[in-house]
C-alpha cells in the first residue's frame, strides 16, 4: 500500500492498492491548517483503508512547487513516516497530478497559488507530460514567463487547482513503481527564499 501526503497548497492525504486504486483520502483547501490537520488525516486514511503503518510499502510525497512553510509540513511528515516503517520516500511533483487528474484531450497550464500575489505554474502537453516548469510568476507577468520556456503554451487552457489530489500522487507512484520510471528530484521546490531566514554568522563586538 502507498501513503500519498502533500501541502503544496491545501492538504490532502490518501492510500491507494499497488495498483494505484484509491483506498481512502482526506482533503482540505485550507491551505494555513497544514499542521493541525495532517495528523488527523493520516489516521483517518489508515483507518478507512483498514490498515495500519505496518502495511504501507512506501510513502509519496508531493515536493511542490509550493509555499515554504506549508509545503515543509508534508514533505517532513513523508519523510519522518518513511523513515519510521523502513520503507521508500518517492518524491513527485505536486502539478503533475493535477495534470493527471484533469483527463484533458489536450494541454494545459497548471496554476497554484503562491501567495504573494504570485501563481506557480507548469505546462503540459496532450499527453500529460510536464513539458515547461514549474515556474514562479506574478499574474500580470505569467504569459511573458510561460512564453519564455514554451511559447505556444501561452494559449493553452489553464487550470488553477486549490488542492493537489494525493490519490492521484499515489496512483502515479503506483504506475512509475510498476513501470520502472523514475521519481522526481528529492528536492523542495520553494521556487524562492523562505519567508523567515536563520541570521547569518554573529556580528564581531567591538572591545
Amino acid at each position: 500500500m502507498l501513503l500519498a501526503i502533500d501541502t503544496s497548497a491545501g492538504t490532502s492525504v490518501a492510500v491507494v492498492d499497488p495498483s494505484g486504486r484509491r483506498l481512502a483520502d482526506r482533503t482540505t483547501e485550507d491551505s494555513r491548517r497544514h499542521a493541525e490537520v495532517i495528523g488527523p488525516f493520516l489516521a483517518d486514511v489508515l483507518a478507512e483503508a483498514g490498515i495500519t503503518g505496518a502495511d504501507v510499502t512506501g510513502v509519496v510525497a508531493g515536493m511542490g512547487p509550493g509555499p515554504f512553510t506549508g509545503l515543509r509540513v508534508g514533505i517532513a511528515a513523508a519523510r519522518t513516516f518513511a523513515a519510521a516503517r523502513r520503507v521508500p520516500f518517492l518524491p513527485l511533483v505536486s502539478h503533475d497530478a493535477v495534470a493527471a487528474d484533469l483527463g484533458h484531450d489536450g494541454p494545459v497550464v497548471v496554476l497554484t497559488d503562491a501567495r504573494r500575489r504570485e501563481v506557480y505554474w507548469s505546462a503540459y502537453d496532450a499527453d500529460g507530460t510536464r513539458v515547461a516548469g514549474p515556474g514562479l510568476a506574478k499574474p500580470a507577468d505569467l504569459d511573458e514567463a510561460i512564453r519564455a520556456s514554451r511559447p505556444e503554451a501561452v494559449g493553452w487552457d489553464r487550470e488553477t487547482a486549490a488542492t493537489i489530489p494525493a490519490r492521484r500522487l499515489g496512483a502515479l507512484a503506483a504506475g512509475r513503481l510498476a513501470s520502472g520510471a523514475p521519481f522526481a528530484d528529492d528536492t523542495p521546490l520553494y521556487l524562492r527564499d523562505p519567508d523567515v531566514t536563520m541570521p547569518g554568522a554573529p556580528k564581531r563586538v567591538a572591545r
